[in-house]
């Protein structure tokens, strides 16, 4: 692989040791250090992105804890896993059951909630009147620790008046559904762009400037195909790949 300097920037409110942790990442997910199985040497990272060693260890600390890497007694750093988290797209889309075993911890998060009037988009989405209360629920989900998705998610506020509170108790969309009557719900539709990450991105999802997010825009619907949720995700490019499912 090319030894060259790599720029990180400095003053810029992120860690340097995060946006290091980040290219290292990606350059294990682009195969960049195949041919070894092993991440170069402390010294030579150092060297590459400007930094002291103790920086690079903290980021390959970080790493391991994700399950990316594995500090090997007298060898180095091994790569454990390289490959992008894989996140089915179908009729019955899934958090939890789409992640399966690729992670061993899964987590949601409620960063914040609110309920507010729908604008005229997301009334015409999810079929109720412009202006009609709607549930907001600003969510953060995680694998093994890790940041995967940051999603705006609408809800009928006439319908599912308690989901802060299902959410809070579960940290499961789903779960949040059954717990407030509706056993089971599809996705009727999804569009995936790609965007470069904001301000809260950065923040939220642990990234570095520049980095590209995935940003997926659902509708769910019951099993009536009446909508129940509309939803914004928002996740790393260089951490989850979409397969869509017929």
């Amino acid at each position: 692989m090319d030894v060259g300097q790599i720029n990180v920037q400095r003053q810029n409110g992120v860690a340097l040791w995060r946006q290091i942790a980040d290219r290292i990442r990606a350059s294990i997910a682009n195969g960049e250090y195949d041919a070894t199985g092993m991440v170069p040497p402390e010294m030579v990272l150092a060297a590459q992105f400007g930094v002291n060693r103790h920086t690079v260890r903290s980021a390959l600390a970080a790493l391991a804890q994700e399950g990316i890497v594995r500090a090997m007694q007298g060898r180095g750093t091994l790569i454990e896993r390289k490959e992008r988290l894989n996140f089915p797209i179908s009729q019955r889309t899934r958090f939890t059951e789409g992640i399966g075993d690729q992670a061993r911890k899964k987590e949601g998060l409620l960063l914040s909630s609110a309920e507010e009037p729908a604008s005229a988009a997301l009334a015409a989405s999810l079929r109720i009147a412009e202006g009609a209360p709607v549930i907001r629920l600003e969510t953060l989900r995680k694998a093994d620790r890790r940041p995967v998705s940051r999603s705006t998610n609408w809800f009928p506020a006439g319908r599912f008046a308690g989901m802060k509170e299902a959410y809070e108790a579960s940290g499961s969309i789903t779960a949040a559904f059954q717990a407030l009557g509706l056993s089971d719900y599809w996705r009727f539709s999804t569009e995936i762009t790609a965007t470069h990450a904001d301000g809260a991105d950065l923040a939220d999802l642990q990234l570095s400037p520049g980095a590209i997010i995935l940003v997926a825009r659902a509708l769910n619907v019951d099993p009536d195909g009446v909508p129940v949720q509309y939803a914004v995700s928002r996740f790393p490019a260089d951490m989850v790949q979409f397969t869509i499912a017929n």
